[in-house]
């Protein structure tokens, strides 16, 4: 045994996790923060901070319209904090509003049009989008694509694709109406409906042939040698790689599609997060993005860029629920108002703001344990 070994991964640790980590995570926050930054200075609204991460600065400077601009300890996120708000979730601040004049008014964030506030607190998320379509629209217009046809070559005894009538040469065209492209869109909605009964629609001699099955729960190693739980028919695969080159017109296209398949596989895991066990277990936390920023950055650095894209997509829509201290509590609240004609109530609010705050420290706890259980510390 080398005595010099448990130094070596203290020391290397930070390298290993650390770093991927915040290159992964850093430029998702910059583009999520500047795009409620960028809104906010066209509509005229002072800016007070733009803060990566959380906590005591690394470093900060302030810039000639007077907006503090931070580097800080805790990479976890990043906030801007507006003129006329309490604190960074964007909480008005009522007693100050009272003294302000008419020139503060004018601007801090509380008094703008509604249609204004809107704007600046969608075009956050609305960044995240833009962004995952630029890195990924890159790299198809670079490098192209690859696409593997959901194609069967061969049904496996005694799994459940026998037992439902699948054979070798369908071709998969479409689940539970949902269309399928590749043969990784059907692992990847296979994969999270373990025991779920299933309509698989797939091409045999020129007819579409409807087929009943309910995925079998399996464990198995992914590419990285982690332990996962997932849902099979018991096929495997018989379509040929087929690579495919974008112009910038059709890589655009294709980034957005891409772009939209991310939201759907986001959204139908946390819709089903009240009713299967297995979707709770896909949940990551800060730790699980870390494990796996480091297990990409193995591959490659272009690897870790494209992760970004697919983490930028689900920041972004996570900031669209509708959930108090996320960008879509703001903007619920603002559906309120519009049907109102006024704000809601100061202890409406207050209440919405510490519900939010359960909710989202009720995921992290959970996100967290399932880090750990991942990282064999539990």
């Amino acid at each position: 045994m080398n005595v010099f070994s448990p130094v070596y991964h203290l020391l290397a640790w930070p390298v290993e996790y650390i770093l991927p980590f915040i290159v992964v995570i850093a430029p998702v926050v910059f583009f999520h923060e500047l795009g409620h930054f960028a809104i906010a200075r066209l509509f005229g609204v002072r800016v007070e901070t733009f803060s990566i991460g959380f906590g005591p600065a690394i470093t900060s400077w302030t810039d000639r319209k007077g907006t503090s601009w931070k580097i800080s300890w805790f990479p976890l996120g990043g906030y801007v904090k507006f003129f006329g708000d309490l604190d960074a979730a964007s909480t008005p601040d009522r007693d100050a509003a009272e003294s302000m004049t008419a020139e503060e008014r004018a601007v801090a964030f509380p008094f703008k049009p509604l249609y204004q506030r809107a704007l600046i607190v969608a075009a956050g998320p609305i960044a995240n989008f833009v962004l995952a379509i630029a890195i990924l629209a890159t790299f198809l217009l670079v490098f192209g694509d690859t696409s593997i046809p959901a194609r069967i070559a061969k049904v496996l005894p005694g799994m459940p694709a026998q037992a439902a009538g699948f054979r070798a040469g369908d071709l998969v065209v479409d689940i539970d109406g949902r269309s399928i492209a590749s043969f990784s869109d059907m692992t990847t909605y296979v994969g999270m409906r373990p025991g779920e009964p299933l309509v698989v629609t797939v091409l045999r001699g020129g007819a579409r042939v409807p087929l009943h099955v309910t995925p079998r729960l399996m464990t198995i190693k992914d590419p990285f040698g982690e332990i996962e739980k997932v849902g099979q028919l018991g096929v495997e695969l018989g379509g040929r790689v087929q690579v495919v080159k974008y112009g910038p017109l059709g890589a655009i296209q294709e980034a957005g599609h891409m772009t939209w398949q991310i939201v759907q596989a986001s959204l139908d895991l946390r819709t089903r997060l009240f009713t299967s066990s297995s979707a709770v277990s896909q949940l990551h936390g800060p730790l699980g993005i870390a494990k796996l920023s480091a297990q990409v950055a193995q591959i490659n650095l272009l690897s870790l860029i494209k992760l970004a894209a697919f983490i930028s997509v689900s920041i972004g829509l996570i900031n669209l629920f509708p959930i108090p201290l996320l960008d879509g509590g703001h903007l619920l609240y603002y559906g309120f108002e519009a049907v109102l004609g006024r704000p809601l109530g100061a202890r409406a609010q207050d209440v919405g703001f510490r519900l939010g705050l359960a909710v989202m420290l009720g995921l992290m706890l959970l996100a967290t344990w399932n880090d750990l259980v991942r990282l064999k510390l539990f």
